[in-house]
């Protein structure tokens, strides 16, 4: 429930609210006036006076629909600008995934959350942790001729990823990581050498950077998770194959965010201690890494 706003307060912060609606629509008072068929004078008296008096609710709804903002926000009852027809309109949207590398998509979201946690639970082992060799096996039946092009591209950007300002929590199935280890379902044919040199990339990457990434394994006999990402506050989305479900209002992300940070709570391998788990499942297997 929120907390009531005291008269004088609101009336605040409606002056203020307005006064930065008509700056970023680029208005004054005047044009604002005309467009809402009143006085110069009464835009004057909306923006002006410290007393706790608020508009009736015409002026505060034409003054909304000219500027493009919501009345909510103008009083101070919501912390979004945009208008309920667009909040609806954003709030989830349905982006077709390619069956590559970092996509477009995937690494303009990135940029857009710079600065921010980024959460991942990825469909296999994140791209952004394989060796070029892996990524070349895992992903030549679906680049075509370019493949090489392709994966220097995509190179390019996870190192763009790796050097920005957001730290990474990755959670993963322990069986994801067991089965690619002992090269077994999505992972048979993997060559051993191949596997071994992807081993060692990752102790090496999860062990130098640190703690600015942290892998996880969760076991999936006790807890289920879809393929999704949290890009900090701005947005969830979760991985369907052919599509990308995003969801930009805010309790959709934190009920992401609360999922993704169960999944870590309730870790079997903690990040810490990632590098000895492989080298421990490594060492079953006969990889001597």
């Amino acid at each position: 429930m929120m907390d009531l706003i005291d008269k004088r307060d609101r009336a605040t912060l409606f002056r203020t609210r307005l006064a930065q609606a008509m700056t970023l629509a680029g208005s004054n008072q005047t044009a604002l006036a005309r467009a809402m068929g009143v006085d110069r004078s009464t835009i004057s008296q909306l923006l002006k006076g410290d007393g706790a008096r608020l508009p009736n609710a015409h002026l505060v709804g034409a003054s909304a629909q000219v500027l493009g903002v919501s009345s909510d926000w103008l009083l101070g009852l919501s912390d979004r600008p945009e208008s309920a027809a667009d909040l609806l309109a954003t709030s989830m949207t349905m982006t077709e995934a390619q069956r590559a590398l970092v996509d477009e998509q995937i690494f303009a979201w990135h940029q857009e959350s710079a600065g921010y946690k980024i959460r991942h639970v990825p469909a296999g082992l994140p791209d952004m942790l394989k060796t070029n060799d892996m990524l070349e096996w895992e992903y030549a039946p679906h680049l075509g001729k370019t493949t090489q092009q392709a994966i220097t591209a995509s190179q390019e950007r996870l190192r763009w990823m790796q050097n920005a300002q957001s730290d990474y929590e990755i959670a993963l199935p322990l069986y994801e990581m067991h089965s690619f280890v002992a090269g077994t379902g999505y992972y048979h044919g993997l060559p051993t050498d191949l596997r071994r040199q992807q081993i060692n990339t990752l102790m090496d990457l999860t062990d130098s950077l640190y703690p600015r990434l942290r892998v996880y394994l969760f076991d999936a006999r006790r807890l289920f998770s879809a393929p999704v990402t949290i890009f900090g506050p701005l947005l969830g989305v979760i991985y369907l194959g052919r599509n990308y479900l995003a969801f930009r209002d805010t309790d959709r992300v934190t009920a992401f965010t609360r999922h993704f940070d169960h999944l870590v709570k309730e870790a079997s391998v903690s990040a810490r201690n990632l590098p000895d788990h492989l080298r421990s499942l490594a060492q079953e297997e006969g990889l001597g890494v």
